[in-house]
């Protein structure tokens, strides 16, 4: 049970004044759907409506009306004087003036607008774009809520049309200023030298079934196979620390992207020859001997299946133990790394059983057919018997246990096995950053149609991760328990209030006091930047 605290003449509980002296607050739901707050007293066993402080159709506003309620609360709680004093008749004048936008919830211009500022994008002369960036990073919403955000926390009014021919424009005109200030700020925390990148693909699809020039169906994977796509891809530096992006057609062979994007990319930032880490997504003959034509050094993933049945013998025969690597060479300057951990092997035949179990789920349900034979994912373990009859091909599902805990790495690099192995371990930030921009940002599904609005919807999102990346960063930095989702989350009731004095007419914003969490963030953000 709360026992009550008393200070001077005003009782309190707990330093909450939400019950005080047999009264307390209560929202009560209208039949209109809008939310009362009100101040209940109770006397003689008895309630009744001491005061109505208002009515809230937003839960923004019932924020503010509970704030005000609870300030109410406290005047009420407080034993009456003899006389009004001339403070309390002042103080009463200047709440009887607040209006339900005299409180803005200032914390995404606190914490992330400072963030903005800080890596450079301030330089960025299109406030709309600061808007844009910011409510995608406090409430990642469509543009017609973007639209509310902004008039309802910044006081700005929109037109939708004012965005979508701001969106027209902002492609070609900003794109390589973001990417500018991005890698500026990426090379500047990576200690001036960028010498490993990391590049790596995603598909974003789209909620509408036709196609056009940007947008094909093609290999989702999201899994979302029906619907039109582009793909993005992300070179990053280490830690994931954003360089630059571009985007492609929906149906163009991932392989394909590598060597262009890379081009592009170096000759914009003037970027020496960095180490290339790349997933087996991009591995190809092409795309090797490309690289070694422009002189890059790279670090690709293998397939070993794929390899050539001399090489697979070689890493089957061996039978590495936990921990243990092999090197086979391929090519003048170009090795092979295999390395086995005990705890891959694990994860490999427990993912090759929950394949295996949900084929015979699916052959004994019927619904396995002819065209299910293919070479996609656990597929690979059927076969025909006679004409009509499909099984599970058993024996080449145990034979496959030989290459459980088995991981390789193609490179044409000086560096060490161990070398080799832990800076491809790094692309995990890069998988990490589309996670990041497909969850916490909601960078997909994508709604709008036009080529240019498409790109612009991109690079507001890129710039966004740009300063989600550095709050992670910070955060890292300072020991904080917080994450970054809990951050942005914590944005969201950080209280401005504004006020006019009574006498001097003069017009005053103050922050309202914040929880200690909140306070803490407050602290990290400002101390930082």
């Amino acid at each position: 049970a709360l026992k009550p605290l008393i200070l001077l003449d005003c009782v309190f509980v707990l330093g909450v004044p939400e019950v005080i002296l047999g009264m307390f607050l209560r929202k009560k739901k209208n039949k209109s759907g809008s939310t009362s707050v009100q101040i209940i007293s109770k006397a003689n066993g008895k309630f009744r409506v001491k005061k109505t402080i208002g009515v809230a159709q937003t839960e923004q506003e019932l924020q503010k009306l509970w704030y005000l309620g609870k300030q109410e609360l406290e005047r009420l709680g407080c034993q009456p004087k003899l006389f009004v004093s001339e403070n309390d008749t002042i103080v009463e004048q200047v709440f009887a003036s607040l209006k339900n936008n005299s409180i803005r919830t200032i914390g995404p211009e606190i914490i992330f607008g400072k963030i903005y500022d800080h890596i450079g994008f301030g330089a960025i002369e299109e406030e709309l774009f600061r808007h844009l960036v910011i409510a995608r990073l406090a409430f990642p919403l469509s543009k017609l809520k973007t639209i509310e955000y902004v008039y309802r926390y910044l006081g700005v009014p929109l037109d939708i049309d004012v965005i979508y021919r701001f969106l027209d424009k902002l492609n070609s005109k900003l794109k390589d200023q973001a990417e500018q200030i991005a890698f500026a700020h990426t090379k500047k925390t990576l200690g001036g030298n960028i010498s490993i990148v990391f590049y790596d693909m995603t598909t974003l699809y789209f909620e509408a079934s036709d196609e056009d020039d940007l947008r094909k169906t093609g290999f989702s994977k999201d899994g979302k196979h029906q619907n039109p796509q582009i793909y993005l891809g992300l070179l990053v530096g280490l830690g994931g620390y954003a360089i630059g992006y571009d985007i492609f057609e929906g149906n163009i062979y991932e392989g394909h992207t590598l060597i262009p994007f890379l081009k592009k990319i170096t000759t914009k930032f003037k970027l020496e020859k960095p180490i290339v880490v790349a997933d087996a997504g991009l591995l190809s003959n092409d795309n090797i001997k490309a690289l070694i034509q422009q002189n890059y050094e790279y670090i690709i993933g293998a397939r070993l299946r794929n390899e050539p049945e001399k090489i697979k013998q070689q890493i089957r025969q061996r039978q590495l133990l936990d921990g243990e690597v092999m090197k086979i060479k391929k090519a003048v300057n170009t090795k092979l790394i295999v390395a086995y951990t005990a705890n891959r092997a694990i994860k490999d035949e427990h993912n090759r059983e929950r394949g295996l179990q949900r084929l015979e789920k699916q052959l004994k349900a019927g619904r396995l057919t002819k065209s299910s034979i293919n070479n996609k994912g656990y597929n690979k373990y059927l076969k025909m018997q006679g004409e009509v009859t499909i099984e599970i091909d058993y024996e080449k599902f145990n034979n496959d246990k030989s290459w459980d805990g088995l991981k390789g790495y193609i490179t044409n690099t000086k560096l060490s096995d161990k070398e080799v192995i832990e800076n491809y371990r790094n692309l995990w930030h890069i998988e990490k950053a589309f996670r990041m921009s497909k969850t916490d940002l909601r960078i997909r599904p994508i709604y709008h149609r036009l080529k240019h609005r498409i790109e612009a919807h991109i690079c507001i999102s890129f710039t966004a991760y740009c300063i989600y990346k550095e709050l992670e960063r910070v955060l890292y930095k300072e020991k904080s328990p917080l994450s970054i989702k809990k951050a942005a989350e914590l944005t969201h009731n950080m209280y401005q209030i504004t006020f006019t004095l009574p006498e001097s007419k003069h017009t005053q914003s103050k922050l309202l006091k914040m929880d200690d969490v909140q306070a803490e963030l407050y602290q990290i953000i400002h101390k930082n930047f």
